[in-house]
């Protein structure tokens, strides 16, 4: 299937890039290097821009109130769930769509390259590209492990580019179908609506696309890989004839050796190259396992017993000394002031007092006494 990305590669954009890729034995780069910096810029600008306008438009109280860290995190999260979301759809619509892809034997799976996945390893590496760009600008608030996550991120899709297992980039992008139930979480905790039913149901469909998607679904497609690239490794080198692939005239399963095998060169997996990806694979499924068992003991904290952790809050009373003193300052008491009885309105020229109220405690009784303080100004007529 060709690259459905609805702008082609700029020319002089490919001549520009292509000694680059070449070095670096990214082959299919130079035909998505645009994609990838459209998808950067499109990440950029709703971090930069469009998450603050919708923020302070749709929760300008709360989001006002943010210091610059919060905000940092806010908007990122933003971020985060437009490419979760946006990366989802295109990457299921590539897995039903592309036909070429899903004819592909083990061999087209670790050499073979179609247009669809690569704009699909594109668009991911365009928000990695941001990722790191933006941890390396907050290191202090982010800190090292972000941004050795956003480097091996980065350098594992990049290896699609060879192409090296390009079929598998729409596949372990569904990673990605927990993430904006994960931002959904987060959100909740900042417009005060922890242990509200909304995040309720979002965390119960957390926890069912983060199992699904990353512990069964990845964990089967890991081992996938692991078959596939232990074949390529025990095949050896692969000669441009042979029974299954055919020259680049022939076909492989009816689709045209010379489109999905275009970059596959002499077809062989060095050694180095199978060690960093199985690695790095193991390892995200490690974590993955691990985030896990976090993530169901940080949503039961926010919901109460039975299914949830959360424990009430104790109330701290209030203690009242022996022989302590109240004064309440003002006339909005309710014991008005003692004025004597002989005062007329011809007397009085001001008005103005304090009345203060004498609280005191005596064994299980109060004794409340009243007393008024006239202003200095006032005197008798004449």
């Amino acid at each position: 299937m060709h690259d459905p990305f609805p702008i082609p590669p700029p020319e002089a954009l490919q001549n520009l890039i292509r000694p680059i890729a070449e070095y670096l034995s990214l082959h299919t780069l130079p035909l998505h290097f645009h994609e990838v910096a459209i998808a950067a810029l499109l990440y950029h600008v709703t971090n930069v821009y469009l998450a603050p306008t919708f923020s302070r438009f749709f929760f300008p109280r709360i989001y006002n109130k943010f210091n610059a860290r919060t905000k940092l995190n806010w908007d990122a999260h933003i971020v985060s769930f437009v490419q979760s979301s946006l990366i989802n759809v295109l990457a299921l619509w590539v897995i039903f769509a592309d036909e070429e892809r899903a004819e592909m034997n083990w061999q087209g799976k670790i050499w073979g390259y179609t247009g669809a996945s690569g704009l699909i390893q594109a668009f991911a590496g365009g928000y990695f590209v941001w990722d790191l760009f933006i941890t390396l600008q907050n290191i202090n608030i982010f800190g090292l492990g972000m941004l050795a996550h956003a480097v091996s991120a980065l350098f594992v899709f990049s290896l699609g580019f060879r192409p090296f297992l390009n079929f598998y980039g729409p596949t372990f992008i569904l990673y990605e179908l927990s993430s904006p139930f994960l931002n959904i979480h987060w959100f909740c905790d900042k417009l005060n609506l922890t242990g509200s039913k909304l995040q309720l149901y979002n965390g119960i469909l957390l926890l069912f696309t983060f199992f699904s998607a990353r512990l069964v679904w990845g964990s089967y497609q890991s081992y996938c890989v692991y078959i596939d690239v232990y074949k390529a490794l025990n095949h050896g080198h692969i000669a441009q004839r042979d029974h299954e692939l055919g020259n680049t005239n022939s076909t492989i399963n009816g689709v045209q050796g010379s489109e999905i095998m275009k970059f596959a060169g002499d077809r062989v997996v060095p050694m180095w190259l199978a060690g960093c990806y199985l690695l790095s694979n193991i390892t995200l499924n490690g974590l993955n396992w691990y985030w896990f068992g976090k993530m169901i003991e940080t949503i039961r904290k926010r919901f109460d017993p039975p299914f949830g952790t959360r424990m009430p809050e104790k109330a701290t009373p209030e203690i009242v000394k022996e022989e302590e003193k109240t004064l309440v300052e003002g006339i909005d008491v309710a014991t008005p002031p003692a004025t004597p009885g002989n005062v007329t309105p011809a007397i009085v020229e001001a008005t103005d007092y304090v009345s203060a109220v004498h609280i005191e405690k005596d064994g299980g009784n109060l004794k409340v006494e009243a007393a008024e303080i006239r202003n200095r100004t006032t005197r008798r007529a004449g």
